[in-house]
């Protein structure tokens, strides 16, 4: 639990920003929140408060707009009305004039823009809660977008995440509730997330580690970045035209066909998440762009922007991401129970308990088209039911390939993420067979099976022994077969190796 002390010292240290914390939580009236949280004050009826949390968190600024949007993806923690108040959140981001920012910017550059570029436009294109956007065009005619951070933002935000991490600590020590939904897991999230958004030099090589996952996608397009003039406050890149996924009519008149861009959006979000382990942790409609054939007889092509943000998939979540899914699709309760047992982070939950949840996932969504929205509006609400809390890392999948689905159904009704998952289970089956033929990870296994044949003459002695001591009129006891079992191992062991060792000779 956190020590007078430590309240002391956070207080002391940003003790500015914790008077404006204040200042709004009294002026939006969350006293009752704060109760719930086990923080003070008394708790009551209030229907209106996710509402009034919700422009709290706005008038507060980013770094609560950000928690407030990662909370909104934890359905398995919170009510229906909390996570529609949270999904309606925005981040009020006024433009700057340019003025204000070209101090930063001639310190990134080294020169003022208008020599470091052939032309620059003083008036931003875009504006966000972190940066704002400004055209450029380079001395070799290259058109880019030149992303500028805002000033004074790093060290706000840093402010936030430290009076952030220490209400997260008094809650979890004061509430078992609270305690449940693991708010400091949360919280270091949600720093890890801004951290590495606040430094652009981050984005720029996430963009070049999906352009090059995405390589065998050629209709996908990463803008290419400028690192001649990228660092951790600027950020130069390809400038790329397109529309955003949103109308499907507005899309046709620019030539473009809405069932193209959803295959296209849905190879790429099984590719980044289920193949490559690497994805677009944020792909709504302001982060994607569609974009007419390159060439004749080409196919319509979908451009990734605001690479700030990027999931990261273990092989292990892969595989069970993708047991859940054809489980449910296979019509496997017991596949799709295995998965949420294994998945809870909030201790044991009887196995009867789990089968009926799975049971009416795979009565609801085990055929038919998969919507993957439709699925997670009753998915989340039955582990909340059941007492089950997802890891995080599994949430952001979620998250990320529900907003993908989201934007395709929008312009492509009839669209079915199932369709596209089994024209890529040869990929997907390939890809996993290609990692574990890895040189690294065969190499790793003949080292292994090596230490193991060697220690195999002293291993097959001690069981010999061990058996000869046993009484032979006595039955097998359980532990005399656990050493048959294990001399049977070592014994196929070495054989295994004497075998890899004549495979890897005549290769």
């Amino acid at each position: 639990m956190p020590t007078i002390l430590q309240t002391m010292t956070v207080a002391a240290r940003d003790r500015a920003r914790m008077a404006e914390v204040s200042a709004v939580i009294a002026r939006f009236g969350l006293e009752s929140l704060l109760a719930r949280l086990g923080l003070g004050g008394e708790e009551h009826e209030d229907a209106d408060l996710p509402t009034r949390t919700r422009r709290a968190l706005e008038a507060l600024g980013p770094t609560y707009v950000k928690l407030g949007q990662i909370l909104a993806t934890r359905r398995d923690l919170l009510p229906d009305e909390w996570i529609a108040a949270f999904e309606q959140l925005q981040s009020d981001a006024p433009r700057l004039p340019f003025e204000e920012l070209r101090p930063a910017v001639e310190a990134a550059l080294g020169e003022p823009p208008e020599t470091a570029f052939a032309r620059f436009d003083t008036q931003p294109l875009a504006a966000a809660s972190i940066a704002q956007v400004h055209r450029a065009v380079l001395h070799d005619g290259t058109e880019v977008a030149v992303k500028i951070r805002r000033p004074g933002i790093r060290p706000r935000m840093e402010a936030d995440l430290r009076l952030l991490r220490h209400l997260a600590a008094l809650a979890e020590a004061r509430s078992a509730g609270v305690r449940r939904m693991m708010p400091g897991a949360m919280i270091e999230q949600l720093g890890r997330e801004i951290l590495d958004e606040l430094d652009f030099t981050n984005e720029g090589r996430n963009a070049d580690l999906l352009r090059a996952d995405l390589a065998p996608l050629e209709r996908v397009v990463v803008p290419r970045i400028d690192w001649a003039h990228t660092s951790e406050g600027v950020l130069v890149m390809d400038f790329v035209a397109g529309v955003p996924p949103r109308d499907p009519s507005l899309l046709r008149e620019k030539g473009i066909d809405p069932a193209s861009i959803a295959d296209l959006g849905a190879q790429l979000v099984l590719e980044m998440v289920l193949v490559n382990g690497r994805f677009h942790a944020d792909p709504h409609p302001g982060n994607l762009l569609c974009l007419p054939p390159s060439a004749p007889g080409e196919g319509d092509r979908l451009a990734l922007l605001d690479l700030g943000s990027v999931g990261f998939v273990s092989p292990r979540r892969q595989h069970e991401f993708l047991t859940f899914i054809l489980s449910l699709r296979g019509n496997d309760p017991g596949g799709v129970a295995d998965m949420l047992g294994l998945w809870s982070q909030a201790g044991e939950v009887p196995r009867e308990r789990l089968l009926t949840a799975a049971e009416r996932l795979v009565a609801r969504h085990g055929t038919g088209a998969l919507v993957l929205n439709s699925m997670v509006a009753d998915f989340f609400p039955l582990l909340r039911k059941e007492g089950l809390v997802l890891p995080p890392d599994l949430v952001l999948i979620f998250k990320a390939m529900v907003t993908m689905d989201g934007v395709l159904s929008g312009i492509a009704p009839d669209f079915d993420l199932s369709q596209a998952l089994t024209a890529l289970r040869g990929r997907l089956v390939a890809s996993r067979l290609t990692r574990l033929a890895s040189p690294d990870r065969l190499e790793a296994v003949l080292l292994e099976l090596s230490r193991l044949s060697a220690d195999a003459p002293g291993l097959m002695r001690a069981a010999t022994a061990r058996l000869e001591k046993a009484e032979e009129a006595k039955p097998e006891t359980g532990q005399g077969q656990a050493i048959r079992y294990a001399g049977a191992l070592v014994a196929g062991a070495v054989v295994v190796h004497a075998l890899l060792g004549v495979v890897a000779g005549l290769l």
